[in-house]
């Protein structure tokens, strides 16, 4: 890889810090070099300070969007070429940030899983998601799995209040088995109202599930975001055109945890 043309990724982190550590962890695991120099140059902003994107969308909140615009700037300042957001909530705000940095592509995550999802064999009718309440209220997922023809099934009440809370546990540090058995059995309830995968909307959620505890495809965004970093990094951005189905299926191949 040392020959190929790459470009500067940033990071606009810190929606929690432990889930930017793992986009990155993630995203250096996937990189195919063999020394220090064949890797990204990679600049993370772990930005503690943006607002709850939940509840700024739920109107109970702080406007994160300032934070977030600044955030990308300073990383476009110090020279990312390519913008990543390993934050689901964070992308009901992506067109204005996208805005605020004209000429410097920013990845959307429910794009770039729901082409994850259109390349699985058979084509899933229809997945369960497991995010914040914030980003299931945007539908963000859901127009972006409908273009594909790819139906969304989301928790109850009760479910999504164990997915909040999960993710609340992971963003407290609690990775341990009594919320991992949580979380599993709100996945498996999806699976048992038909979904044919679970995508994994929030980048806490890969932290305490993965694809050996389902018996269905686990649509992981923090590795799918990290595989599409590595694909732009090395100069492959596409503007947001689609790329043929077996493309996609072999730049994402199975998603490993970590």
């Amino acid at each position: 890889m040392s020959g190929a043309a790459r470009r500067t990724i940033g990071v606009i982190g810190g929606m929690g810090p432990l889930a930017t550590a793992d986009f990155y962890l993630r995203l250096v695991r996937g990189t195919p070099a063999a020394t220090d120099q064949e890797h990204l140059h990679v600049l993370i902003d772990s930005n503690v300070e943006i607002p709850d994107r939940t509840a700024a969308i739920e109107g109970r909140g702080p406007d994160p969007t300032p934070m977030l615009v600044e955030t990308a700037r300073r990383l476009v300042a110090a020279g990312a070429e390519v913008l990543v957001m390993p934050c689901n909530s964070a992308h009901a705000f992506l067109d204005r940030i996208r805005r605020a940095v004209p000429g410097v592509p920013v990845l959307d995550i429910m794009e770039e899983v729901a082409a994850a999802a259109a390349a699985v064999r058979p084509v899933p009718a229809s997945v369960g998601l497991l995010a914040t309440a914030g980003t299931v209220r945007q539908g963000l997922y859901h127009a972006a799995l409908g273009r594909r023809g790819i139906g969304v099934l989301v928790p109850d009440a009760m479910g999504q209040r164990v997915a909040s809370e999960a993710i609340a546990s992971v963003k407290a540090g609690d990775i341990g088995p009594e919320v991992r058995g949580r979380i599993r059995e709100a996945a498996e309830t999806l699976v048992r109202a038909g979904a044919a995968a679970v995508v994994l909307g929030c980048t806490e959620l890969p932290l305490i599930l993965g694809p050996g505890d389902l018996a269905v495809p686990v649509l992981d965004g923090t590795e799918i975001l990290a595989r599409a970093a590595i694909r732009e990094g090395f100069g492959e951005y596409h503007s947001g055109r689609e790329r043929s189905q077996s493309s996609i299926g072999a730049s994402l191949g199975p998603v490993r945890r970590h």
